[in-house]
């Protein structure tokens, strides 16, 4: 019985060592730092910008002749036929809420493109960080926006990450 709990706890001790020597293969990157400085990601914002530029100045339009309709409305509201009123309230109404679904719309379509496009860009970090990790033989590369604290021992690689992306 004493052999087995002797060899119970050599196989414990060679188990941790060996978790030991692997924490001595970890790396840390600062991906928020590395997506900031990527010349693609002000790329991409112009071309987003021209994207959806055309829509944006079509739904200001609207919206001013919406806020235009709103006012006559107010101001002339009093002395208008009750009937005129009713129509001029319910076209207003109809204008309302179609400058509030075509703005959702462009709002849903905007944030989807520019998801899509950050995406892209964290792919390619993502494979510069397994491109560089694979190459400094590391076992495991944390995001150093994750941690709370990060010893001197981790090799940071944020910047090799960032050369190997641009």
């Amino acid at each position: 019985m004493k052999k087995w709990l002797y060899a119970a706890g050599l196989g414990l001790v060679m188990a941790a060592s060996a978790s030991v020597q692997a924490a001595d293969k970890i790396g840390v990157v600062n991906v928020q730092e590395i997506f900031q400085q990527m010349p693609a990601r002000d790329a991409v914002a112009k071309q987003l910008e021209n994207e959806f530029k055309g829509r944006a100045t079509a739904l200001q339009a609207q919206e001013t002749a919406l806020q235009s309709q709103m006012q006559n409305l107010q101001r002339n509201a009093g002395s208008m036929k009750a009937a005129d009123r009713a129509k001029l309230e319910k076209q207003v109404m109809a204008n309302r809420e179609d400058f509030q679904s075509k703005a959702q719309a462009f709002d849903n379509d905007n944030r989807k493109r520019q998801a899509e496009e950050r995406n892209k860009i964290l792919s390619r970090i993502q494979t510069a960080v397994k491109t560089v990790a694979d190459k400094d033989g590391l076992d495991l590369v944390i995001d150093a926006n994750a941690l709370a604290y990060v010893s001197s021992d981790a090799k940071d690689i944020t910047d090799e990450v960032s050369k190997q992306v641009k």
